[in-house]
C-alpha cells in the first residue's frame, strides 16, 4: 500500500488536519499504521474507537464498530489507522496427525436449556467469524471438532483447544484456568484422540451422549437412529448435528461401535469399551431385553409363566443366540447362558459340577424303613433342549435357581419316598434297580420343567456323623460277601489245579511236539505212499487185465481166423480131395496116386536107383515073387494091383459123402454171406 494510498484512506476530518500539519510529521503518522505478520502468524485486530460506537451485544464487531473485528490478518504488511486499530499476533492453531481440536466461542448466540453444546451446523471450519455469527453460532464449547491440519482462526473469538496447547487470546486473568480444566477432562477421557476399537480385543463400544433431548417416559436407553434414512445418518456419532436433528436422545445409546477408528466429540458423547458378548458351544444365549417395543406373546397358550417376544422387542425372546460372538449391549438386556450339552448335578457336598450350578446342594438325608438315617449322594444327568431354553429362563430366571428352588426339594422329596419303603440293606442291594426306576419315574416329572431327564445315579448311603449303625450292618455284610468270596475262591482255585494239571500236560506235549509233529507226518506219508502204491498196484493189475483180456481177444481172433481159415483150408482141399477123388476113380486110387507120388520123391530125394545094376535073383521061375523079394517089387506089385483094380472100379458110379456135402454146404454159405457183407447188403 502506497502512502498515498494510506492517506486517501483517512477520514476527511484527518487528512484536512494532516494536511495543514509538516510533511515529516505526516510521514511518520503513516508508517505508524504499517503492521507486519509472519506466514505462520495471524493477526488479530482490536478497533479501539469508531464513529459507529462501541459494539452493544456480544464480543466480536460486526458492523465496524470498536471492538475486535471478525477478521483476521496473514501473513504480510497491512497499513492500520494509528492509534486506532490494536494488532494482536497469535499463532496459527495447529491439529497433529490422528489428534483432535475442541473448539469454545465466546460470542454467538445463547445455549437452549436443553444443550450442553453449542449448535455449529453452518460453522464452517470456524475461519470465518462472520459467517459463524451471522448464520446462528451459539456461544460455549462447539459440537463440531477439528481435524488434522493449520488453521487461522481468530483467537479472541474462538478458543482451541488440543492435546499439546491451549490456543486463544486472554481477555482476563482467571479465564485460562477455565480453558485448561476444560482441556483436562478431555484429556481424561482420551478426547484429543480418536475411538480406535482394535479387532484383536474383541470390543465394542458403548456411547453415552451428554447433548440432546432427554430419554422418554419408563426408557433406559436410547433408540437406535437414523439407520433407516441413510440420509439422516449420523455417521456412528461423529455427526452430533445430524444425530441430534433425526431424534437422537441424550443418554447411554442402544446402538454400538464396532471394531474402527471414530473422530467422536468426547464433550457430546463418551465411549466405554465392553466385551463382546461370547456364546461358547455347547450352549445358546437366552436375551432378556429391557428396551424395545411391547410385543405379542409367542410362548402359546399353554405356557403360562411369561411371555416370549420377537428379536428387538421387550422381553425374553423366543429365539436364543447360537454359539458365537455377538455385539450386545449389555445395558439393554442380558444374555443368560444355558448349556446345551449335558449336565451333572451332584447331592454330594464336597463335590459339584462343572458349571456349578449344584455348589449349594448336599446328600439326600432318609429314614429307612428299619429306621437308619444314611445320606445319599445322588447324581442327575440333565440335557435342555436349546429351542426350549427361552422357557426355561422365563420361568425361572437363571439354572441356578432352577436347581435349588425346583430340582433339589423335588429329588429329595422323590428319594426319601424310596427309602422310607425299603430297609438299609434292600436300599443297598436294589442300588441298581432303584437307580432304573427311578429314572424312568423322574423323567416326566422333569418334562413338566421343560428339562430333559438323561440318567439318575445314585451312590453308597453313608451314616450320619457319630452314627456307626450302619457302619456294623455293612461290616457285616462284608464279612458275609468275604465268606462267599472265599467259597468262590475255593472253587476257582480247584479248577485252576486242573487248569494247571492240563496246562502241564499241553506243556509236556508242546515239548515233544516236534518228536510227535515228525512222527505223525512219517505216517501220513507212508499211509500216502502204501494209498499211492495199492493205486499203482490197482492200475498195473487194471493194466495187466486189460492187456490179458486183449491179447485173449486177439488170441482167440487169431484161434477163429485160424480154424476158419483151417476148416476153409480143409473143406477146400476136402472138395479138392474129392474131385481128385472123383477124377482118379475113387479113394483107392487117390490113395494110390498119393503113395506112389510120396514114393517118387523119397526114391528122387534118396538117390536110390530104381533099377539096380546088380539084380540078385532067388525067385521062382514062374516070375512071382518069393518070400525072399525085395520090398520095393512088394511095393510096386501091390500099387500095380490096386492100379488094376482102381481101374476096374472106375467104371462103376461111386455114392456121395453126406459129411463131404454138409462140409461143401457150410463152406458155400459162409462165402455167401462174406460176399454180402462185402458188398453192404
Amino acid at each position: 500500500m502506497t502512502v498515498l494510498m494510506m492517506f486517501n484512506a483517512l477520514p476527511a476530518e484527518l487528512r484536512y488536519a494532516l494536511y495543514a500539519a509538516p510533511f515529516a510529521a505526516v510521514a511518520t503518522f503513516l508508517l505508524m499504521g504499517i503492521r507486519y505478520i509472519a506466514n505462520n502468524r495471524i493477526g488479530i485486530v482490536e478497533k479501539r474507537w469508531s464513529r459507529k460506537g462501541s459494539v452493544k451485544t456480544g464480543l466480536i464487531a460486526l458492523g465496524g464498530e470498536a471492538g475486535f473485528q471478525p477478521d483476521v490478518l496473514r501473513g504480510g504488511l497491512h497499513w492500520l489507522m494509528p492509534l486506532q486499530y490494536r494488532v494482536h499476533i497469535e499463532p496459527l492453531v495447529t491439529i497433529p496427525q490422528g489428534k483432535i481440536g475442541y473448539i469454545f466461542s465466546r460470542d454467538g448466540r445463547a445455549l437452549e436449556s436443553n444443550q450442553a453444546l453449542a449448535s455449529n451446523l453452518n460453522a464452517g471450519d470456524f475461519t470465518d467469524v462472520a459467517a459463524f455469527l451471522t448464520n446462528g453460532g451459539q456461544r460455549g464449547p462447539q459440537r463440531k471438532i477439528l481435524r488434522e491440519g493449520t488453521y487461522a482462526i481468530n483467537l479472541a473469538q474462538f478458543v482451541v483447544l488440543t492435546n499439546e496447547k491451549v490456543y486463544f487470546l486472554p481477555l482476563n486473568a482467571d479465564e485460562d484456568k477455565a480453558f485448561i480444566q476444560t482441556a483436562g477432562v478431555i484429556g481424561e477421557r482420551k478426547g484429543f484422540e480418536p475411538v480406535v476399537i482394535m479387532g484383536s480385543v474383541d470390543s465394542i463400544g458403548i456411547v453415552t451422549v451428554h447433548d440432546g433431548l432427554p430419554l422418554g417416559d419408563g426408557d433406559i436407553i436410547a433408540p437406535i437412529v437414523g439407520a433407516a434414512k441413510p440420509e439422516a445418518s449420523h455417521n456412528s456419532f461423529q455427526d452430533p448435528e445430524r444425530f441430534l436433528a433425526a431424534g437422537g436422545r441424550r443418554g447411554r445409546q442402544l446402538q454400538v461401535l464396532v471394531e474402527g477408528t471414530y473422530y467422536i466429540n468426547r464433550l457430546f458423547a463418551t465411549v466405554e469399551l465392553i466385551p463382546k458378548t461370547v456364546v461358547e458351544v455347547g450352549q445358546v444365549g437366552v436375551v432378556v431385553s429391557y428396551t424395545g417395543e411391547a410385543g405379542a406373546d409367542l410362548s402359546g397358550t399353554d405356557y403360562k409363566h411369561g411371555e416370549l417376544v420377537k428379536k428387538g422387542q421387550r422381553g425374553v425372546w423366543s429365539a436364543a443366540l447360537m454359539p458365537g460372538k455377538y455385539p450386545f449391549n449389555t445395558y439393554a438386556g442380558k444374555v443368560v447362558m444355558v448349556p446345551t450339552t449335558n449336565f451333572i448335578l451332584k447331592w454330594i457336598r464336597s463335590e459339584s459340577g462343572a458349571h456349578r450350578f449344584d455348589e449349594n446342594l448336599q446328600e439326600v438325608s432318609l429314614i429307612t424303613k428299619d429306621a437308619f438315617e444314611p445320606s445319599l449322594p445322588l447324581s442327575v444327568v440333565v440335557h435342555i433342549d436349546y429351542r426350549k431354553a427361552p422357557l426355561v429362563i422365563q420361568r425361572f430366571g437363571d439354572i441356578r435357581k432352577l436347581v435349588e428352588q425346583t430340582l433339589d426339594p423335588m429329588v429329595s422329596a422323590y428319594f426319601k419316598n424310596v427309602g422310607q419303603i425299603r430297609t438299609l440293606i434292600q436300599l443297598i442291594q436294589d442300588r441298581s434297580r432303584i437307580q432304573e426306576t427311578s429314572s424312568t419315574e423322574m423323567k416326566e416329572k422333569f418334562a413338566h420343567y421343560n428339562l430333559e431327564l438323561e440318567e439318575v445315579l445314585i451312590g453308597t448311603p453313608r451314616s450320619s456323623e457319630g452314627d456307626q449303625k450302619i457302619e456294623e450292618i455293612l461290616t457285616q455284610l462284608r464279612v458275609r460277601q468275604i465268606a462267599e468270596e472265599q467259597v468262590e475262591t475255593y472253587a476257582r482255585q480247584e479248577k485252576a489245579a486242573v487248569k494247571e494239571r492240563e496246562l502241564r500236560e499241553t506243556q509236556a506235549k508242546a515239548a515233544r511236539q516236534q518228536t510227535l509233529t515228525e512222527s505223525e507226518i512219517a505216517i501220513a506219508i507212508q499211509t500216502n505212499e502204501g494209498k499211492a502204491e495199492y493205486q499203482r498196484s490197482l492200475q498195473k493189475a487194471a493194466q495187466v487185465r486189460a492187456l490179458a483180456e486183449a491179447e485173449a481177444d486177439k488170441i482167440r481172433a487169431l484161434a477163429e481166423a485160424d480154424a476158419e481159415k483151417a476148416a476153409r483150408v480143409g473143406v477146400g482141399q476136402a472138395i479138392a480131395i474129392d474131385e481128385q477123388v472123383r477124377a482118379y476113380g475113387g479113394p483107392q486110387f487117390q490113395l494110390t496116386q498119393q503113395v506112389m507120388s510120396r514114393f517118387a520123391e523119397a526114391v528122387e530125394a534118396s538117390g536110390v536107383d530104381l533099377v539096380p545094376k546088380v539084380v540078385v535073383g532067388g525067385g521062382s521061375g514062374d516070375g512071382k515073387m518069393g518070400a525072399g523079394g525085395s520090398v520095393m517089387e512088394a511095393l510096386l506089385t501091390m500099387l500095380l494091383s490096386e492100379k488094376l483094380g482102381a481101374g476096374v472100379q472106375a467104371q462103376t458110379p461111386q455114392p456121395k459123402d453126406p459129411a463131404v456135402e454138409a462140409m461143401r454146404r457150410r463152406i458155400k454159405d459162409s462165402m455167401a454171406r462174406r460176399e454180402g457183407v462185402a458188398n453192404g447188403s
